[in-house]
């Protein structure tokens, strides 16, 4: 292959990271359809915060370009696409962004370059989907023109010691000549070292059970909680005591959300219906885990109710809005449940989240997140996110009075601040 040039297509969570940790060694030209972002970008602002603005000064310095102009990445000889793999709200694989992102590169694609693809797909979507809209565009065959892979992102967010070059990526080609070149490509520069997967579809197959397994363990647990809910022993108690045997897997219960553990079963199960298997733990679990607001909310209450009454002017305090602690991602959030019953029961809520960016929040929402806690005192109070911040708050001075709740959603409190917990 010709001096490698590397287009990253789509700078989110995935995008940036993997664009930054190729221009170390690269030419790397970044492309995505949002024209703010490619500005906040070159002005070295990553909202995501999953890069530094020092990191971006380093990158743009060194082979970093950034272009919401898709044509600008012609030159380049390997494509990397990075973009969402959203659900639709009948839970189904929404892979609009997939396939935009598949016509575009494919109108720009010259002979013997190679297609990677990193966003999260059901097993088979990268030569059934996106294969043929690049020889549709590009005029070109596959395998004999031009050529693929896929490496599933195993990105983290917030996740600043388990960054892309210490995690161990999983990359496959399309055939035996491409699986090297991409092999080395990424242990260039992925200091954990790679692992080539006998196939794209194993490649593939693998990213969406990773997130599944999760998926499945947590709501376990989740289902444990609602049942020492009602036998009156606390969950977390029950874990601490069964994890002292060295081979109990130490899961939490918790709200699931998220680009992954919440979407991938999705798209496994989706692939299984179409081959005519109906999965039955891969649903399960997501069932389990999409009621864990209402849940909360019910406990909660069960817990206010023996000593006061509802009105309209209860008012409740959530902390927390974003999917996991102490970052901005905000994606396919389960605290948005918390809200829509709170909303249901009418009673008033305010909620305070640091990291959230709240006019984006808002705008997505129709919900206003505070970033800092107003002056105000509460009936209740869910501690919904795990954030470092909520561990320091002063609880004492957000109660109206001793009725007041404090109920841990996370297990992040220590007692006696919290009164009960998930």
């Amino acid at each position: 292959m010709k001096k490698i040039k590397i287009g990253v297509i789509g700078l989110g969570y995935v995008g940036l990271p993997v664009a930054v940790a190729f221009s170390k060694k690269y030419k790397v030209l970044g492309f995505d359809i949002n024209s703010k972002r490619i500005n906040e970008l070159n002005r070295s602002i990553d909202n995501t915060l999953e890069i530094s603005t020092e990191s971006l000064n380093i990158a743009k310095n060194r082979n970093f370009v950034l272009t919401d102009n898709i044509n600008d990445l012609k030159t380049c000889n390997i494509y990397i696409i990075t973009v969402p793999t959203p659900i639709n709200t009948d839970n189904l694989p929404d892979l609009t962004a997939l396939v935009l992102a598949s016509e575009s590169v494919g109108k720009i694609l010259s002979k013997n370059d190679i297609v990677i693809y990193e966003s999260t797909v059901y097993p088979g979507c990268t030569e059934e989907v996106c294969v043929p809209l690049l020889e549709k565009h590009s005029e070109m065959v596959y395998n004999q023109d031009f050529f693929c892979g896929y490496s599933p992102e195993r990105i983290n967010p917030g996740d600043k010691k388990r960054t892309i070059e210490k995690i161990v990526k999983v990359v496959s080609g399309s055939n035996k000549n491409t699986t090297k070149k991409i092999n080395r490509l990424y242990s260039s520069v992925i200091d954990a070292g790679t692992y080539v997967a006998n196939s794209i579809k194993v490649a593939e197959a693998a990213k969406v059970i990773e997130n599944a397994q999760r998926d499945i363990n947590i709501a376990f647990i989740n289902e444990l909680s609602k049942i020492f809910s009602k036998l009156n022993i606390d969950t977390n108690d029950v874990i601490d005591a069964a994890s002292t045997k060295w081979n109990f897997l130490d899961f939490r219960p918790g709200l699931v959300g998220g680009h992954c553990i919440g979407v991938d079963p999705y798209y496994l199960a989706y692939k299984a219906k179409i081959e005519g298997y109906k999965p039955e733990i891969i649903l399960a679990g997501r069932k389990v885990n999409n009621s864990m607001g209402k849940f909360v909310v019910s406990e909660l209450f069960k817990a206010y109710n023996f000593n006061n009454s509802l009105s309209d002017k209860t008012n409740v305090l959530i902390l927390g809005a974003t999917f996991k602690e102490n970052c901005p991602d905000y994606r396919n959030t389960r605290v948005l449940d918390i809200f829509n019953e709170l909303e249901d029961l009418k009673v008033q809520f305010d909620v305070v989240d640091p990291w959230i960016d709240s006019d984006s929040f808002f705008s997505d929402h129709n919900i206003q997140v505070m970033n800092e806690l107003p002056n105000k005192k509460y009936n209740m109070i869910i501690v919904a996110v795990a954030h470092d911040k909520f561990k320091t708050i002063d609880y004492e001075k957000l109660k109206i009075n001793d009725d007041t709740i404090v109920y841990d959603v996370k297990g992040i409190l220590e007692k006696p601040i919290y009164t009960s917990r998930l």
